[in-house]
C-alpha cells in the first residue's frame, strides 16, 4: 500500500513550469490527453484559461486546465456559471496510487475558494477511456447522456459535477 502523500493543486507558476513540461502519460493515454506542452502553452496564453498543476510536496505530478469560456466543453451554454476541465492527467509514474479522485476533489475545492461564482464543472471524456470515466464518476461527476462527436480520438461523454 502506498503512503497517502500531501496533494494540492496550484496555478502553474514559473517555478512549476519545467516540472509540468516533464510530465508524461502512458502511450495509450496520449490520444485522450494530447500534448502536454501544447496544453500548457495554450492555457498560459489564453485569458479565459488557467493552467493548473497537481502537486505532491513540491513536485508536479499532474496537470489540467480550467477554461472559463462558457461553451468550451459543452459547445453550448449549460445554463449555469460553469467552468470546463480539460487535459486532466497524472504522470504515468504517479498513477495507480489513488491520487486521481483526490486531485479532482482538490480541483473542486480550489475552484470553490478562488471562483465561488462558478457552480458547475464540466468535462468531455472519450467513450473508449473507461478508466477515466470510472474515475470521474467516483469523483462525483455524472454523465449527461450527451455526446460530443468532434473529438480527434472519437466521441466523448459530457460529464458534469456540482461545485
Amino acid at each position: 500500500m502506498f503512503a497517502r502523500p500531501d496533494l494540492r493543486v496550484a496555478p502553474v507558476t514559473p517555478d512549476l513550469i519545467d516540472g509540468v513540461r516533464a510530465l508524461r502519460v502512458a502511450p495509450d493515454q496520449q490520444p485522450f490527453v494530447g500534448d502536454t506542452d501544447f496544453n500548457l502553452d495554450d492555457a498560459l496564453r489564453d485569458p479565459n484559461s488557467e493552467a493548473m498543476a497537481i502537486v505532491v510536496g513540491a513536485t508536479p505530478v499532474g496537470f489540467y486546465r480550467l477554461d472559463f469560456a462558457p461553451t468550451i466543453v459543452a459547445r453550448r451554454s449549460i445554463g449555469e456559471a460553469s467552468v470546463g476541465l480539460r487535459a486532466f492527467f497524472l504522470d504515468a509514474g504517479w498513477q495507480g496510487r489513488g491520487l486521481g479522485t483526490r486531485a479532482v476533489q482538490a480541483c473542486c475545492e480550489d475552484l470553490h475558494a478562488r471562483h465561488p461564482e462558478r457552480r458547475l464543472l464540466a468535462l468531455n471524456v472519450n467513450c473508449r477511456n473507461v478508466a477515466a470515466i470510472n474515475a470521474y464518476r467516483k469523483a462525483g461527476f455524472v454523465d449527461t447522456g450527451e455526446l460530443y462527436l468532434g473529438g480527434s480520438a472519437g466521441p466523448q461523454h459530457l460529464m458534469v459535477r456540482r461545485l
